[in-house]
């Protein structure tokens, strides 16, 4: 299936095609083949029923248009679909038709087809998070010795390196990713509780129907329906919100590198990628506009999903019919910027030589802190760090190194060799703890 043009800037194909019509048909279909076949295992239903079901279970075969415009008058999928599949067993077998949907409600089925949807795009974006993890921790170890500008506030600050930073970027989409799968793990569970929750119409059968239904579609079997509890769903889209953001921080700061004044680092392009309709001169950051747009879309999906939490007794009315899209598009766009960031990673261009260059175009402004540091105990900070907020001033003012406004003080002469001086704006040697925080990231 190829993306709809109005979200081709919302997902990626892949995830496109698990939330597509077929995709979700096929869901439903599975939950009704499967609930029929244990069924009809457990004697509830006649076994020729169940494979009258099956025969029955082609996605191809249904309306998806006209289902969608049903399902706008039914207030749920489920009603139109079981319609038109119990209208397609009846063909072939009327009295097969009777057992369609036996003993399950609507929620049943959307819920635990949904839960299928999700199933299929956990992988999807597993796959990217490697990805981005493996291209991380080259970026991390080949540059653990490029020195950069560290910026505070978007101003100058004393020197970080790149690996320092690739491994901090490395290490948040880690713990995101960790995150989202624990919740995976917790919200990937069988719905099915018929009516009201009890599964009182199929008698003393209920739970073991239940369990059977879970291990036929591969999923855990939950320790009661939760058809008006949505904390688990909540808790993996507030993962995906959590994971988005922390993209987005990586590709505001490569899209910063990028600008031209900068010139640090740049993500890959060509083949189309980067151009721009009115200026051939153009190299734009279009991996990190997508994962950016992700980043501003998300955390109000976020919101509509928490608000959607606030369900009525044993079924919701609302709050739950906002859930499909919500949480669709939350998954696609926590891939696509998982995706994105990938490529990016994978084909990030540096520029060490343009990093020092930037270094020392701040003509050692950057290391006043550093001086500070050092007349601090003959001096005292305060008035060490008013020495070198005049000092930096002079040499901004006169476009001079800052060491050879230094050397003008006396002040400053006195407590700090010539020597020593002259070698206090060489961004190698005031990096802290820079590699060890990389090595431990």
């Amino acid at each position: 299936m190829s993306v709809r043009l109005i979200e081709s800037l919302a997902t990626t194909e892949p995830l496109a095609d698990v939330f597509s019509d077929q995709s979700i048909l096929r869901a439903m279909l599975d939950f009704e083949v499967a609930l029929a076949r244990v069924e009809a295992r457990f004697d509830v239903i006649p076994r020729e029923a169940a494979e009258v079901v099956a025969q029955a279970a082609n996605p191809d075969l249904f309306d998806a248009p006209e289902l969608a415009r049903e399902t706008l008058r039914a207030g749920t999928p489920a009603i139109p679909f079981v319609k038109a599949l119990t209208e397609r067993v009846r063909s072939t077998d009327r009295k097969a038709a009777r057992f369609v949907h036996w003993g399950a409600t609507s929620q049943d089925v959307v819920d635990t087809a949904f839960v299928l949807l999700l199933k299929q795009a956990r992988p999807l974006l597993e796959a990217d998070h490697v990805r981005l993890d493996s291209a991380l921790a080259n970026l991390a170890e080949q540059h653990k010795d490029t020195v950069m500008l560290g910026r505070t506030l978007l101003q100058p600050a004393p020197p970080v390196t790149f690996g320092l930073k690739a491994a901090e970027w490395r290490a948040a989409a880690q713990r995101g990713w960790t995150r989202i799968a624990s919740r995976f793990a917790e919200a990937l569970l069988l719905q099915f509780g018929g009516a009201s929750g009890t599964l009182a119409s199929l008698g003393n059968k209920g739970i073991a129907v239940g369990q059977a239904l879970a291990e036929e579609l591969g999923l855990p079997y939950p320790d009661a329906p939760w058809h008006a509890h949505r904390d688990r769903l909540a808790a993996l889209v507030a993962a995906c919100g959590v994971d988005t953001g922390s993209l987005g921080k990586m590709a505001r700061d490569i899209s910063l590198l990028m600008q031209s004044e900068v010139g640090e680092a740049a993500e890959p392009g060509g083949d189309g990628r980067g151009g721009s309709s009115a200026m051939p001169h153009k190299h734009n950051p279009i991996a990190c506009s997508l994962t950016l747009a992700a980043a501003h879309r998300v955390p109000g999906l976020v919101a509509t999903f928490l608000a959607s939490m606030v369900q009525e007794h044993e079924r919701g009315v609302g709050g739950w019919q906002a859930e499909w899209p919500t949480v669709a598009d939350v998954i696609q766009a926590t891939g696509l910027a998982v995706a994105s960031m990938a490529e990016v990673a994978e084909g990030l261009s540096v520029d060490p030589a343009r990093m020092r260059a930037n270094i020392e175009a701040t003509r050692g402004v950057i290391f006043a802190e550093r001086v500070v540091m050092m007349l601090g105990p003959s001096l005292g900070r305060e008035a060490a760090h008013k020495l070198l907020e005049q000092a930096t001033r002079q040499s901004i003012e006169q476009k001079r190194r800052l060491i050879e406004v230094l050397e003008d003080i006396p002040e400053i002469t006195r407590a700090i060799p010539l020597d020593v001086l002259r070698t206090l704006d060489a961004p190698e040697d005031y990096l802290g703890a820079a590699e060890e925080f990389r090595k431990r990231l």
